[in-house]
């Protein structure tokens, strides 16, 4: 029974797209208190080298908060993921209403999330940074 979960776990990594294994990432980060949302919260903690890996939007208003994200990353040596919407991020982290089917509607733009704190360890996290070393080594 145990190689069948393991085979099971191949197989749903090989169908995970990143984008999908990055938002299951997220909700595990929030549930351990591992989540810092906002520009504000982010670079307090890139400035005390606590996060583990950065995810910032392509579509943030402010050049400046784009460059200080990167440079913060770049002196702690943390992973940067571009993600082309904000409002991907917001959704991620949580800032949404939903409907009574599940689906969000109302979501908040959040330009700059930090993971802190993985939690436990899943199937997505590997794909998650799988794909960190490869754009890492590229």
């Amino acid at each position: 029974m145990s190689e069948e979960e393991g085979v099971m776990e191949v197989v749903q990594e090989a169908e995970m797209g990143v984008l999908d294994a990055l938002k299951e990432v997220f909700k595990k980060a929030a549930l351990y208190d591992g989540l810092r949302r906002g520009i504000h919260e982010s670079a307090k903690a890139l400035d005390r080298r606590a996060a583990r890996l950065c995810c910032l939007a392509n579509d943030c208003d402010h050049e400046e908060y784009k460059r200080l994200i990167q440079a913060l990353c770049e002196e702690s040596g943390v992973h940067l993921i571009m993600v082309d919407s904000g409002k991907d991020i917001g959704e991620w982290c949580g800032l949404a209403k939903l409907n009574e089917d599940g689906t969000p509607k109302k979501i908040v733009r959040t330009s700059c999330a930090v993971i802190t704190d993985f939690g436990e360890e899943t199937p997505a996290l590997g794909v998650v940074l799988k794909y960190v070393k490869s754009q890492q080594q590229a």
